[in-house]
Formats: C-alpha cells, structure tokens, sequence
C-alpha cells in the first residue's frame, strides 16, 4: 500500500494578479526542472495545504499548487465578484503563462476533477495527462443529490444538522435558502451557516467516521469561503451549459487519463466517473473498493501515489 511522499519545503510561493480584483496564491516545489504538475483543490473554495505535494515524487515532478479565488491564502478572501468557472480557467492559463510551461499534467479532486475536465476541454493542447480522483460533474442531479435529497437517506443524523437551520417552508430548496444567507449582510448568520454547510460535507467524506476530517471541515476561516463560493458556484450551475463536461469530451480524445473513484462515494456518487469514461475511452477507471470521497482514504490514497508514479514512467517533461 503505498503512501504520501515525505514533507518538502517550497521553492517559491508569490501572488498572482489575474484582475483588478483578484491575486492569487501559487506555489512551486519538487524538480524545476520535472514534470509540471497543477494540483487543482476542491470546493470551489477549498484550497490548497502542504501535504498535497506529497502525491507527486519530488525528484520527477515540479509542483505546481494554487489558490482559486477568493480561498486560502488568495485575496479578497471570500469574494464571489468576478469568481466563475471561465475566470478559474483562465487563471490556469495565466500560472501556465508565468511559468513559462508548454504542456502540463493535471491533478484534480472533486471540484478539482471538475476543473481539471473544463480546462482540457478548452486547451487539450495544453493537457499531457488527467489524474482524476472522485469525479464531480456538477450536473442539477448531483447537486440534488447532495445538498437536497440522495446523501441525505445515507446520511440522515448528519442531514437533520444541516437543515434545521432552514425555516421549514424553505427546505423544499436548501440550496436557495443557504444561499441567502451566506451572502446576506448578518454576519453571525453566515458564519452559522457557513459552519453547518461544512460540517454536513465533512461528515459524508469517508467510509468509516473521521472526526479528524470533521474537525477540519469546522473550521471557521476554511467554512466560510467554502461555504459562499459553493454555493455561489451551485446555484450558477457552476456556470457551465447543461450537461457541458459530457458534451465536450471527445476534446479530450488524445488525452490519457487515469480516474481513481471510491465505490461508496457518498458525496459525488460513482455514476459521475462511470458517465466521464464513457465519454472518455482514453481514461481508465479505477473503483476503489472500500472508500467514499476523500483523498486521504487509503485505497484513494494508495492508487493516486501509483498513479502518479505511473505517469512519471511515460510523459516527459516539457
């Protein structure tokens, strides 16, 4: 079974302007002159931590993690101004630009499959490679089945918490009513909000209970952004045109792709990933066995680390 690479500093950190509005947070470790790899955070505004170097072997791989907008360390911190999935894109292209890469592989989790998917489909000439791992294709039904009815018969105790906040003549769209609030004036209110939104996520990540992984999901500065920028994203259908990354994915027809999905994936069920190889007959799909969403599960773990080594064996760096 294999594990995380050992802890490495970074090379270089520095903020980004992509608008008159926004900076963002990158990062560079590993080789300089490795493979490039965008690691690719989920959420949308979740951002990126240290420990995620450590998928990649730092004596192959420059690594590459960033900041979306408006989460982690990028700023205004929590914004949803001029925050959209073709901004996202775009300043994927602008860190590609800054650093003078001609060809990259991407590493995507969640919402960061998601986006890793957007961009391949507009720059497949840009993409060596796709690692995908618990595949969200943000579709209406997936946003159903998360935040209004689906999860919610797997997970009925923790579901109680995230609706009781919610006046009883507006849970017939949970999502609508956090909306409001999380972008209303009422500070207490949206912090109350915004820790709940969380905590219903963090409960549904893995298999087996984690109070770690719950415990991280409570925290306050990490819920808000979030919170606000999920929902934001959610109730735009995360600004893409119906059923668009299926639609679009013979774009990526000359691209590999390796998808690591757990079976009992509670919050991006697996038909998700099964829909996208389909589509996608240059990926491969692997089904993990005994785990649900997060990366840190080990079967997850585990083929994501192979995954990676793999890649190194076949792609050069460019």
């Amino acid at each position: 079974m294999r594990v995380l690479y050992p802890e490495i500093a970074c090379n270089r950190q520095f903020m980004l302007s992509v608008s008159a509005d926004h900076q963002i947070y990158v990062e560079e470790s590993g080789q300089p002159d490795g493979i490039p790899v965008l690691f690719i955070h989920g959420g949308p505004g979740g951002g990126c931590l240290p420990w995620q170097r450590r998928f990649f072997n730092p004596e192959k791989y420059r690594i590459i993690l960033f900041d979306q907008r408006g989460c982690g360390r990028s700023q205004p911190y929590a914004s949803l101004e001029n925050n959209t999935t073709p901004d996202l894109i775009e300043d994927m292209e602008r860190i590609r630009n800054e650093l003078a890469i001609e060809r990259w592989v991407l590493f995507g989790g969640s919402w960061g499959s998601t986006l890793a998917v957007a961009y391949a489909e507009q720059f497949p000439q840009r993409v060596q490679a796709l690692i995908l791992r618990g595949v969200f294709l943000c579709r209406p039904k997936d946003i159903y089945w998360f935040y209004q009815d689906g999860a919610s018969r797997v997970f009925p105790d923790a579901f109680a918490e995230f609706v009781k906040l919610v006046p009883p003549e507006e849970r017939s769209n949970l999502l609508s009513a956090y909306y409001q609030r999380l972008t209303g004036t009422d500070e207490l209110q949206r912090m109350a909000f915004a820790k709940a939104w969380s905590l219903w996520e963090g409960h549904c990540l893995t298999l087996h209970p984690s109070p770690s992984v719950v415990e991280q999901f409570a925290d306050p500065h990490k819920a808000l952004a979030m919170a606000r920028i999920e929902a934001h994203y959610f109730m735009h259908d995360s600004f893409f045109r119906d059923n668009q990354l299926l639609a679009d994915a013979e774009k990526m027809a000359d691209i590999p792709g390796i998808i690591v999905h757990g079976r009992y994936d509670m919050v991006c069920p697996l038909d998700n990933a099964l829909a996208l190889h389909q589509a996608w007959p240059a990926s491969r799909l692997q089904i993990i066995r005994d785990a649900g969403h997060a990366a840190t599960e080990p079967g997850i773990l585990d083929a994501l680390v192979r995954a990676t080594d793999e890649l190194a064996q076949d792609v050069e760096p460019t």
